[in-house]
């Protein structure tokens, strides 16, 4: 009987691993604001349509376009990227999420993508981005109806970190700013705000949204801007992932700076021997071309995402249950 007993286990855990693995669907949607342009935002969701290769920007993916979406009570992941990039940024992480049954919504901030980088300082207003994001996917997107608002989290890369840490409770001090660059004018974030003439004024308080219920943040940038007191208010669990080697934002000022002054110790993941840029999926030959700073490597980048990847999914499976 032991026997029997022990392989209906096994083989209602290989049932239940199988009934998590889909296909992946994908559109892009247009999310309007108020007052401002719309925000592109790419879903990629849970399918069951066989996929197909289609082109991304300069790479290349392989999902269901405009195939329906499979499941109910699904969890939501909003995606925030870096300084210059878009919604297509993290698409390899964004296709491991919905194979596993997520929905992930990445959105392209106005005015900070590769083609228009006129509001690259303006990061107050990044969360509310992503907040608006959140209210279109569990409100107006065609199938938010297959959501659970109950389960939601938020994923974010270098401004995308900060993006996230500020959603979900953090209050930055952008007066850390002129001090640090003073000291580290050759720094990426400091030669950004040189160009730009300097970091604008706060409009006022920074948006939080208290529905997200746990974060991945990598790399964060202005990491050195919140404070303990200006992170005492998160509470949602953190996976806080460091790439040793960030020749973008250096330890200890981001990262490090974030960890630190968490008021709860964060799920942190450091990265041997990888870059600020390893956090983005391997390079296409026609993105290696056409942007070199952002593909070179030191580490095996795509063993590195499967198993990013795969700590990704496993993190947002085990806080959004």
């Amino acid at each position: 009987m032991r026997r029997w007993g022990w392989w209906l286990a096994m083989w209602l855990t290989l049932c239940g691993a199988a009934a998590q693995a889909h296909t992946v669907g994908f559109e892009v949607v247009s999310v309007p604001v108020a007052g401002d342009r719309p925000l592109q935002v790419g879903v990629w969701y849970p399918a069951d349509a066989p996929e197909k290769p289609e082109r991304l920007g300069l790479s290349q993916q392989s999902v269901a376009p405009g195939a329906p979406v499979v499941g109910q009570r699904l969890a939501l992941v909003v995606v925030s990227h870096g300084t210059g990039g878009s919604y297509a940024d993290h698409y390899d992480t964004a296709h491991a999420l919905a194979e596993a049954g997520f929905v992930v919504a990445a959105v392209s901030h106005t005015g900070d993508t590769y083609d228009d980088r006129s509001r690259a300082t303006r990061m107050a207003d990044r969360p509310a981005a992503l907040i608006r994001v959140v209210d279109y996917m569990l409100a107006d997107w065609p199938s938010h109806a297959a959501l659970d608002p109950k389960r939601i989290g938020v994923f974010g890369f270098s401004s995308g970190g900060f993006t996230a840490l500020a959603a979900i409770g953090g209050e930055p001090d952008f007066a850390q700013v002129g001090p640090h660059c003073a000291e580290h004018p050759a720094w990426f974030d400091c030669q950004i705000v040189r160009q730009s003439g300097g970091m604008p004024p706060l409009p006022g308080p920074v948006a939080h949204d208290p529905r997200i219920r746990a974060a991945v943040i990598a790399a964060p940038a202005l990491g050195y801007t919140f404070t303990p007191a200006g992170l005492a208010k998160v509470k949602v669990p953190i996976q806080l992932w460091r790439a040793e080697a960030d020749t973008i934002l250096p330890h200890p000022l981001y990262a490090e700076a974030v960890r630190l002054a968490l008021p709860k110790a964060p799920d942190y993941r450091v990265v041997p021997g990888a870059d600020h840029f390893d956090f983005l999926p391997p390079c296409s030959p026609a993105l290696a071309k056409a942007a070199p700073p952002i593909c070179g490597s030191h580490i095996d980048r795509a063993a590195f995402h499967a198993s990013f990847n795969a700590g990704v999914v496993t993190f947002f499976r085990q806080t959004l249950r």
